[in-house]
C-alpha cells in the first residue's frame, strides 16, 4: 500500500514526533528515515545545528537505517531494496525545497516553479514505491513576512510544494502546540 500521511507544523509544534509515531505504526522496526539536510561544510561547522541534528538523531530509533537525500532520488529506490522497508519517513520537505532552491549560485528565476517541479519529482519517486511514507513540511506561511526577497521566495516556494504534496496525500495533519488535528 502506497499511502501518504503528510504532516505540517510550525517550529517546535511537534510534527516530527507525531510522523515518528504515525511510521512506527505503519512500519514497526523496518523505518527508512529520510533526511534531507545537506550537510555543507557551513552545517558542519555551525554548533548550533550539530546539536539540532544531534537531537534529532536521538529522538528516533537507533535500528532505524538513514539515507540523506540531496539532489539524487535514486537514493531512496536503492535504500529501500536495500532495506526492506515497510515505511519511509522524510524528515522534512522544508529543507529538500531549500537545498533545491539555494544550493546553486543563485536562485532559480521562478522559485515557485522550481519547488514544484521537484516536489512533482518527489512525488513520482514515492509513487514508484509499495510501502506508505510519512512526509514532513514545516508551514511557514503563518508567520510574518520575511523582510528579504530570498526569505519570501522561499516562503511562496515551500507553500507551493505542501499545496501539492497535501492533494497528493491521502491524510494531513497540523500540528500546533503538540496536538495534531486532521485535515483530510
Amino acid at each position: 500500500m502506497n499511502a501518504i500521511a503528510f504532516v505540517l507544523g510550525g517550529a517546535r509544534s511537534g510534527k516530527s514526533a507525531f510522523a515518528q509515531r504515525l511510521a512506527l505504526e505503519r512500519g514497526g522496526e523496518q523505518v527508512l528515515f529520510v533526511a534531507t539536510l545537506r550537510e555543507t561544510d557551513a552545517i558542519q561547522n555551525d554548533p548550533e545545528m550539530q546539536r539540532r541534528l544531534a537531537r534529532h538523531r536521538a529522538e528516533r530509533p537507533t535500528h532505524w537505517h538513514t539515507v540523506v537525500l540531496a539532489d539524487d532520488l535514486h537514493v531512496i529506490s536503492a535504500a529501500l531494496l536495500e532495506r526492506e522497508a515497510r515505511c519511509v519517513l522524510l524528515d522534512c520537505l522544508s529543507l529538500y525545497i531549500s537545498g533545491c532552491l539555494f544550493m546553486g549560485e543563485t536562485l532559480p528565476p521562478d522559485p515557485e516553479q522550481a519547488a514544484a517541479d521537484a516536489t512533482k519529482a518527489l512525488l513520482n519517486a514515492i509513487r514508484a514505491t509499495a510501502c506508505p511514507w510519512v512526509i514532513v513540511s514545516n508551514e511557514v506561511g503563518l508567520s510574518v513576512a520575511p523582510d528579504n526577497a530570498a526569505g519570501r521566495a522561499y516562503r511562496d516556494a515551500l507553500g507551493r510544494a505542501n499545496q501539492i504534496v497535501a492533494q497528493a496525500a491521502d491524510e494531513v495533519y497540523l500540528l500546533v502546540a503538540g496536538l495534531p488535528l486532521r485535515l483530510k
